[in-house]
């Protein structure tokens, strides 16, 4: 991964001499960091590993993304005489979740979500019994529908729809725990009201949907991240909502070998589908 890289797309001029070992790095297609610190379990990469210092065959653990696509999270400033190349200032902080909201809205509720979650796994999660260490937290598939956020978020200990209001929503009088139906093209579902501390570091507020709680069903973080983007799919598809077809006269019955479906499908089969059923039943 020295010199000139036609491939390259991330921020170091596709030139591993101008990292310094302890550069902390970003994928930018699904956001997953490598810490040299830490190393990388999942390609048993040992801790103080620096990114330059990756084997050739290294790819980004949860999305498969090259090395290429990963850009500068933190690190100090370069020296210049560091392989002869000019000195490169370290990545600006991230900015406050309020500000990120503003400049680009599902990606930066998106980025900020992970990183409260990612915190939260690090320092209270590791280690407990209903956790599936083989995964780690993703925001999939945030979108804006009807001025509001949908997407989803996985962790390694739940799996849960997430909906954010449009900015004039009013959350008086709405306490965290509490109970909602929401109405989306697939259906009307039961979420919970999320509120959280902080000033401009805190989430906004937020409406969760739980799908899948453990996380035992999924063996790898792709299956995992399939079935949250089939969830958010499903739930802005208008031809699963069982009123869809109110009215209508009902096709005839047809004779079958075929075993029956499920009588109930349940708001997680009916968003997830195919891909939460191969998933396997909820623990």
């Amino acid at each position: 991964m020295t010199g000139a890289n036609p491939r390259f797309e991330g921020s170091y001029l596709g030139d591993a001499a101008r990292l310094p070992d302890d550069a902390v790095m970003e994928c930018k297609i699904c956001w997953s960091v490598y810490d040299p610190a830490e190393g990388c379990a999942v390609w048993q990469v040992p801790p103080h590993t620096p990114f330059s210092a990756l084997p050739e065959y290294w790819r980004c653990p949860t999305c498969d993304g090259a090395k290429e696509q990963f850009m500068v999270v933190a690190a100090p400033a370069l020296s210049p005489a560091r392989a002869g190349v000019q000195a490169m200032p370290a990545s600006p902080p991230a900015p406050p979740v309020a500000q990120a909201l503003e400049q680009s809205p599902a990606r930066g509720f998106a980025h900020a979500l992970e990183r409260v979650f990612a915190d939260i796994y690090a320092t209270k999660m590791r280690g407990l019994p209903f956790v599936n260490e083989a995964l780690n937290v993703r925001a999939v598939g945030f979108c804006t529908f009807e001025n509001q956020l949908v997407g989803a978020l996985v962790t390694p200990w739940f799996m849960n729809l997430v909906v954010v209001p449009g900015a004039d929503a009013s959350w008086v009088g709405v306490v965290s725990g509490s109970k909602k139906r929401l109405d989306f093209p697939s259906g009307s579902y039961e979420f919970t009201a999320a509120l959280r501390e902080g000033g401009s570091e805190a989430l906004p507020g937020y409406w969760a949907c739980s799908l899948f709680s453990p996380m035992f069903n999924f063996s790898t973080m792709l299956q995992a991240s399939d079935t949250a983007q089939a969830a958010v799919r499903g739930l802005l598809d208008p031809a699963l909502n069982p009123q869809a077809g109110a009215g209508k006269e009902p096709l005839p019955e047809r004779k079958t070998s075929l075993p029956a479906p499920e009588t109930v499908l349940g708001r997680r089969g009916l968003l997830v589908g195919q891909s939460g059923r191969q998933a396997g039943p909820q623990a």
